[in-house]
């Protein structure tokens, strides 16, 4: 009886560290982006109005090419599940998986974005002095300080702004101020205290940086 008693208790102690040796084991690398496959996906359902290399010629359509991989996916992945809004873009994600977006994301990154210009003269310094030193009287933090001096963001925290078109630009403001835009809650609060005038020329100063 105490042989088969020390039978179980060691059998138990295995399973214990068994389960703890399982628990240690680092999570599984996601597999690496497959370009090509992202190419073909990105063709098929994007290209029409984001343009074949990622370099929307609308103005209303932002233009996706050398964007922050992390964020294209998360905005894709926002996009599937209803956080962010938009009837169009989420009929066209519905089918993508997972790994379609995480792809399609990858290769949009690998591509060259083409510079954009600044247009209206009359507010081009008012747009430069609100992307480097935000509004101070009314809290607004410069779009320069997550966004970086030249527009270029930070990788999977802040996305690429520089030449980004002054339409999509504004228009994202817009729709964070006015709440049609949910899925950030800082540029919200940051948006909420600016006005028209405002938000289109830091939008025209965006389209210049490069």
């Amino acid at each position: 009886m105490k042989s088969f008693a020390r039978t179980l208790h060691f059998a138990a102690l295995s399973c214990v560290f068994a389960g703890a040796a399982l628990a240690a084991s680092p999570a599984p690398k996601a597999a690496k982006p497959d370009l090509a496959k992202g190419e073909a996906s990105f063709a098929a359902v994007c290209a029409a109005c984001h343009g074949a290399d990622g370099n929307s010629g609308t103005p209303v359509n932002p233009k996706l090419a050398q964007q922050h991989p992390e964020y294209l996916l998360k905005q894709l992945q926002e996009y599937k599940s209803g956080k962010r809004a938009n009837a169009i873009m989420s009929g066209m994600v519905a089918a993508l998986t997972d790994e379609d977006m995480r792809n399609i994301s990858y290769w949009l990154a690998s591509k060259q974005a083409k510079p954009g210009f600044a247009k209206e003269k009359d507010t081009v310094a008012l747009g430069e002095r609100i992307f480097r030193g935000g509004i101070p009287d009314r809290q607004v933090a410069a779009c320069a300080g997550c966004h970086a001096p030249n527009g270029v963001g930070i990788p999977s925290q802040y996305p690429r702004l520089s030449g980004q078109h002054t339409d999509y630009t504004a228009a994202q403001l817009v729709a964070f101020r006015d709440g049609i835009r949910k899925n950030n809650l800082q540029m919200t609060q940051v948006a909420a205290k600016m006005n028209d005038r405002e938000i289109k020329a830091v939008a025209d100063y965006i389209a210049g940086l490069r």
